[in-house]
């Protein structure tokens, strides 16, 4: 029965956060930490970091995997996958409206007054929920250089792959020159494989779009914008797909909650309707599944480790310096005038009073406020 509330609660919670996860990962993350380690107490914020670094050293969209490993951390295996399909049905069933309604009328609903206050509220979001993490990752001056050295390497635009993994490898190579010592974990390789039998569903059409997101998914690095270059390798320039389409797939996905990968579900629904859309969905996502379960049983060894301890430290810190890139780049984008200052602005504020708000209602207040200050 205790499981059964608890599986519940995990449901409940990542329903909640795929309905008002506006502003992409970094927004996501900052809305799990505050659910999970500030008002529920399910974990603490060296946890929380933890399972955070882990689903940097993986293919897919990060958010996505920490709803995974959160899942699993307070409900098992059903916990893995209860979080991840709660986390992400709200934004492809939203995702699936916008589709129908683009290919039924040609254009997009106007819904840019709103999120013209919602991205202001999110910049505040995500500093009130960095300024802890910084604190907790942050542990000596070696991840203080690493840290400072990520976030500039990043803002110039050096892959995330090669900062993680750089940074991680260097903290292997200082312990292993302090101590002496070798530990090692061994490497899996995932095997991801599908079976198809149905004519109608599994149309080749069908199977294409399937076989092109699951790579996408299980080799996938960085972010959403990363994502839509490879959209447009393998569907504008293989004629599957219109550039105009392409770009409009991006709007719905900055402006959806939820996971940005939904786009998908956008592209495989003009493409072929909605069994296109449903297998381009379950494509893009099931190598998170796998690859977050794979990752479970080594990330404990990973911590008990003193050498991959401080490996994972440095990943740690490299994570939370790209989310502060981010931020920054969302910032110089969307605070660009007065009513953008103030929204941001007011948000800090009410966060910094009343630390204990739902995040729900700042991003519906930035509607609001965004919605009514455009009108003047």
């Amino acid at each position: 029965m205790h499981e059964q509330v608890r599986l519940r609660e995990i449901a409940r919670l990542f329903l909640k956060l795929g309905i008002i996860g506006f502003g992409g990962p970094a927004a996501h993350i900052a809305m799990m930490r505050d659910e999970v380690v500030h008002k529920r107490k399910w974990m603490d914020d060296q946890k929380f970091v933890d399972l955070l670094g882990a689903t940097n050293l993986i293919p897919g969209p990060n958010s996505t995997e920490l709803a995974i490993h959160i899942g699993y951390d307070k409900g098992g295996w059903r916990g893995l996958i209860l979080a991840g399909i709660c986390f992400i049905l709200p934004a492809v069933l939203i995702t699936g409206v916008f589709a129908w309604l683009y290919k039924e009328y040609g254009h997009l609903p106007l819904v840019h007054q709103f999120i013209y206050g919602i991205k202001p509220a999110i910049i505040a979001i995500i500093i009130n929920a960095l300024l802890p993490l910084i604190k907790t990752s942050f542990k000596n001056t070696f991840l203080l250089v690493i840290g400072v050295l990520v976030f500039v390497l990043s803002f110039l635009g050096i892959s995330e792959l090669y900062l993680m993994f750089g940074a991680g490898i260097s903290a292997l190579a200082i312990h292993y020159y302090q101590h002496h010592s070798r530990n090692q974990l061994s490497s899996i390789i995932p095997l991801l494989f599908v079976s198809s039998f149905h004519e109608g569903l599994f149309s080749p059409k069908n199977i294409t779009l399937f076989w092109i997101f699951l790579k996408i998914g299980a080799v996938l690095y960085g972010s959403g914008y990363v994502l839509f270059a490879f959209l447009d390798t393998e569907l504008v320039a293989t004629g599957m797909l219109s550039r105009q389409q392409l770009i409009d797939a991006i709007a719905v996905g900055q402006f959806s909650p939820g996971p940005v990968f939904s786009s998908v579900t956008f592209i495989g629904y003009q493409i072929n309707g909605w069994t296109g859309a449903l297998l381009s969905t379950i494509a893009i996502f099931t190598p998170s599944f796998l690859l977050v379960a794979l990752l479970v049983p080594l990330l404990k060894k990973m911590r008990n480790s003193a050498a991959f301890s401080s490996f994972l430290d440095a990943v740690n810190v490299s994570a939370i310096a790209m989310i502060a890139v981010v931020c920054f780049e969302m910032g110089k984008e969307t605070i660009s005038n007065w009513q953008t200052i103030l929204i941001a602005l007011l948000s800090m504020a009410i966060l910094l009073r009343f630390p204990k708000m739902n995040s729900a209602f700042i991003i519906i207040g930035g509607a609001v406020l965004g919605y009514c200050l455009t009108r003047l």
